[in-house]
């Protein structure tokens, strides 16, 4: 599977589809404030399981930091 993952190109040998959590695990994404969009589309945390990204998609995850 081939995608763009943040404007660059990931390929994932052997699967043809992931969700997003699996792709945060897979990346090891651990911060707790994630901004997650597939092909533009946000994606609420709570259908981070449901969620499947497909080869070709583009997938932004964005790491959100707060601080004064």
């Amino acid at each position: 599977m081939k995608i763009q993952l943040n404007n660059n190109p990931e390929e994932f040998v052997g699967l043809e589809k992931v969700t997003v959590t699996e792709l945060l695990r897979l990346k090891n994404f651990t911060f707790k404030l994630l901004v997650v969009k597939i092909n533009n589309k946000p994606i609420g945390r709570d259908q981070y399981d449901t969620s499947v990204i497909h080869d070709g998609d583009d997938v932004l995850v964005i790491h959100l930091i707060s601080g004064g």
